[in-house]
C-alpha cells in the first residue's frame, strides 16, 4: 500500500511518509521501519532536508510487488512447514497429507506477486478486476452470486 502510494503521489518530487502515513491509515513508526528495509534493499531512496522524504529507485513498471514483500521480509507461505528444511509440519516432523497443495499455492501466489508492478496496481490492470466489474477497494464492493471475495493480504510495504 505504501509503494502504491509512493508510485501514485511521487511525480518525480519526494513523498513524506507522514503523507503516506496519513492517506493509507498506517502508523508512522511502522512506515519508517518498513522504508528503513526498502532503501536497505534498493526499492526506494530517500531525500533529506526541507521538501524531503522517498522516491522509487527505478520506475513502477520495473518494481514487482513480490520485490516489496521479499524486501520487508514478509513471508508468502501457505504451510506451516519451515522452507528448505525437509522436514514437515507434523509433530513426528512428517508432512501432512496436503502439504504439496499449500506447497504450490505458495508458488503461486509468488509467480502472480512476481508478475504484477507497481504502474499495474496504480493504473488498476489487474487480473479479476473486469471480471468482477467491481472495485477492489472494498468500498462497497459486493462480489456476484457464485463469485467468492478476493483473497487480500495485509502487507502495508505493498
Amino acid at each position: 500500500m505504501a509503494l502504491v502510494d509512493l508510485a501514485s503521489h511521487s511525480n518525480g518530487r519526494p513523498v513524506a511518509l507522514a503523507d503516506i502515513s496519513q492517506r493509507q491509515e498506517i502508523s508512522l513508526s511502522y512506515l519508517e521501519q518498513l522504508f528503513a528495509k526498502l532503501r536497505r534493499n534498493g526499492l526506494v531512496k530517500s531525500v533529506r532536508g526541507p521538501g524531503g522524504g522517498y522516491l522509487l529507485s527505478r520506475s513502477a513498471e520495473d518494481t514487482r510487488i513480490s520485490d516489496a514483500i521479499m524486501a520487508v521480509d514478509e513471508p508468502i507461505r501457505a504451510t506451516r512447514c519451515k522452507p528448505n528444511t525437509g522436514s514437515g509440519c507434523q509433530s513426528d516432523k512428517s508432512r501432512c497429507l496436503t502439504h504439496d497443495l499449500w506447497e504450490e499455492l505458495t508458488h503461486q501466489i509468488h509467480l502472480f506477486l512476481s508478475s504484477v508492478s507497481l504502474a499495474d496496481v496504480v493504473n488498476r490492470r489487474i487480473l479479476g478486476k473486469s471480471q468482477l466489474g467491481q472495485p477492489l477497494d472494498g468500498e462497497g464492493a459486493t462480489p456476484p452470486a457464485g463469485v467468492e471475495e478476493p483473497v487480500r493480504t495485509n502487507v502495508a510495504a505493498e
